[in-house]
């Protein structure tokens, strides 16, 4: 076992004060954070809408075939 004194017992933890560009960086990172939820929120919520949408609409008609290019003539 480790002796035991003043030093070793009270070992007193250093705080480091917040910097300004930490500070900074924090809340950005916090508005980035949020303005990801919410989209990640929106994202979902129009999902969900056009999934319902497509399953109550009626069955449609597959598109008609392209009609086929004429090609040029070479002269």
């Amino acid at each position: 076992m480790a002796k035991l004194n003043k030093d070793t017992l009270f070992k007193a933890t250093q705080t480091r004060a917040e910097t300004v560009m930490d500070k900074t960086t924090r809340i950005v990172r916090e508005m980035l954070d949020t303005e990801t939820e919410q989209r990640e929120a929106k994202t979902q919520r129009l999902r969900k809408t056009r999934l319902e949408r497509e399953a109550s609409a009626p069955d449609e008609a597959p598109a008609p075939k392209a009609k086929p290019r004429a090609r040029k003539t070479q002269g």
